[in-house]
């Protein structure tokens, strides 16, 4: 480890702090984290959590969950301008509105959404346990915001139930096509193609496994093969690339890159732990009522 990431080290243990970190953190980030992990275990950690303050090293959203889940702590978001576009897709009243249309209707949140969209939701999900949540739901007519390609993979696997999507997706995967995973079948012949549904369906019916970060990760580590085309963001090939040196993970796309996973730095992560920078703050309606669903999803 180099000299940063040793302070960082020391400086989270003087003040009692737990790193949090996504799998779509770069390397440096994920070695200083006491977790990495997806949405759904940063959700199961926050809720857990022992220590105060929490610093969340992923982006806006996941922040916000770990504060509605902990309102009694500190929650630190290290770079201020790590947001979500799909999140920014839907609004409150988007929700309100599909909820006048289809009245008996059920509305399954993703995790990837404002605190203000989760508090006019049902229940969250995550990419893992989205489909134990729609059939957990007594509903037969099923509000999926805001990610269209999630609520289109999880609607063919609960095909009793009618889904009404939102038209949000993410800019990484939704832009993989066809013609990636036919370049990377060629690159990589006999690769195994393993995908989170945040992608198209075209590039779904093409996979040879379809799950969450998570799910991924679990999967490429218990196979018995020996190379993967990894079909979500390349910190998770290169997460892998850490656990399995023997083992051969290569992105689906060379655009495969959240920019805003990626604004978090060393330096923002001392910088939080230093001053206490960028604490999230949550209006009590809006939390009280976020929390109701995130917790519903814990809970299933």
């Amino acid at each position: 480890m180099n000299e940063l990431q040793q302070r960082i080290i020391e400086l989270k243990k003087k003040k009692n702090a737990l790193i949090l970190a996504h799998y779509y953190q770069t390397m440096d980030i994920q070695e200083i984290a006491d977790h990495v992990c997806d949405s759904f275990e940063m959700a199961q950690r926050a809720s857990a959590a022992k220590k105060n303050p929490l610093i969340i090293c992923g982006v806006h959203f996941m922040a916000e969950s770990a504060k509605i889940l902990n309102p009694d702590k500190t929650v630190l978001l290290p770079s201020l301008d790590a947001g979500c576009p799909m999140a920014d897709m839907i609004k409150p009243e988007d929700v309100l509105a599909l909820r006048k249309k289809y009245p008996d209707a059920a509305v399954v949140c993703y995790v990837n959404s404002s605190a203000a969209v989760k508090a006019v939701s049902d229940i969250c999900c995550t990419s893992s346990s989205a489909e134990k949540i729609v059939r957990s739901l007594p509903e037969k007519q099923i509000i999926f915001v805001p990610d269209r390609n999630l609520g289109a993979y999880i609607a063919s696997k609960v095909p009793n139930k009618e889904f009404i999507y939102h038209e949000g997706w993410c800019p990484v995967h939704d832009c993989v096509g066809v013609e990636d995973v036919r370049a990377a079948r060629a690159a990589h012949p006999g690769a195994k193609l393993l995908v989170h549904p945040e992608c198209r369906g075209t590039v779904l019916a093409r996979a040879d496994y379809i799950g969450s970060t998570a799910g991924i990760i679990k999967y490429a580590l218990s196979s018995t093969d020996e190379a993967f085309i990894i079909g979500t963001e390349y910190g998770v090939a290169e997460h892998l690339a850490m656990l399995a040196p023997l083992k051969q993970f290569c992105p689906l796309t060379s655009n495969f890159e959240c920019e805003d996973m990626k604004k978090i730095k060393l330096s923002d992560v001392l910088d939080s732990l230093k001053t206490g920078r960028y604490e999230m703050q949550l209006s009590g309606d809006d939390a009280d009522a976020a929390r109701r669903s995130l917790e519903r999803m814990i809970s299933v």
